[in-house]
């Protein structure tokens, strides 16, 4: 946001408006993590929102933007409702794709179906498309989950609640993706879970970060440890930041030793070495070669031809 003091009037504070005194510009940042540069200097809009005075305003933000402006970006100049919403409405547009193909799944799961191969149907279609609509454990992190929570709230300022009663039901699908997760284990294991050893591969909320906040990982990897199973983290980034948060769980650095003697291995951040990984070489680590691809990455053919039994969400 731009707050340019002064209007170039000798009044006194006392009696004249705060437009007299201050133009502000709204400028919405549409950063994606790990992505911060390349939005910067390529970003694929660029949002300005004003009040009634915006001359000097406009003309600094157009002048701090030339460069971006002249190389193609589009510009899209409006007023402070609109910019201020346009955030919380981007993010929350992005989470229900998330969740609306992770609904998908669970139909999938229910009749037999791929829910990748929908994905991919539904995607061919332009005004759907397929970016962001990848079915797995579902959303986290600092942005997509606040951002969501918090347009559900304005909502409910302005009096308009119902209106944003599509979102309630994308938080809602996006905290069952990790309920499923829970309830699959003892489905893998038996029934009976504790004392179980379960791997986790991943603790970052998505991968190339070490950021944990509402990761899924995280909180499926808690919630089967309250459960009763010994639960071992790895992660390339994110361990650091995950034993300071949750101290209950081990901890392994290298994904191959992490395995040693698991019960069950649960793959949950999409790291991409992840499913370069030759299942072969763990085959003989494990005490049952067992694996939930929550991600949906890894190759079933692989891991099913080294002997493991392979399940993924909204998949056979």
């Amino acid at each position: 946001m731009l707050l340019l003091g002064g209007s170039g009037r000798d009044t006194q504070f006392g009696t004249c408006s705060v437009e007299e005194l201050v133009e502000v510009g709204w400028n919405p940042e549409f950063l994606r993590e790990s992505f911060a540069i390349e939005d910067t200097l390529r970003p694929d809009r660029l949002v300005l929102g004003f009040g009634p005075s915006r001359s000097r305003a406009e003309a600094m933000l157009r002048e701090a933007f030339e460069k971006i402006i002249d190389a193609g970006t589009p510009m899209i100049v409006t007023d402070w409702a609109a910019a201020e919403l346009a955030k919380g409405a981007a993010n929350s547009f992005l989470a229900t794709k998330i969740s609306f193909v992770n609904a998908m799944a669970e139909v999938c799961e229910a009749s037999g179906a791929n829910v990748e191969q929908l994905a991919g149907i539904l995607g061919h279609d332009h005004r759907i498309g397929r970016r962001g609509m990848r079915p797995g454990l579902g959303f986290g992190g600092g942005c997509l989950p606040k951002d969501l929570r918090g347009f559900i709230a304005r909502a409910d300022e302005l009096d308009v609640g119902p209106a944003a009663g599509i979102l309630r039901e994308v938080e809602a699908v996006n905290a069952r993706r990790r309920e499923r997760v829970v309830s699959m284990v003892p489905q893998e294991l038996g029934g009976d879970v504790r004392g179980k050893r379960i791997t986790v591969w991943g603790a970052a909320f998505k991968p190339e970060t070490d950021d944990i906040r509402d990761s899924p990982a995280l909180a499926v990897a808690q919630s089967l440890h309250d459960l009763g199973t010994c639960v071992t983290v790895t992660d390339p980034k994110a361990l650091d930041n995950a034993r300071k948060l949750h101290p209950a769980l081990d901890y392994a650095d290298d994904p191959i030793a992490a395995a040693q003697d698991a019960d069950l291995l649960l793959h949950l951040t999409e790291w991409p070495h992840y499913r370069h990984i030759d299942p072969t070489r763990l085959t003989s680590r494990v005490a049952n070669p067992k694996v939930i691809d929550a991600c949906g990455t890894l190759n079933a053919d692989d891991w099913r031809g080294a002997g493991w039994s392979y399940r993924a969400l909204g998949r056979l």
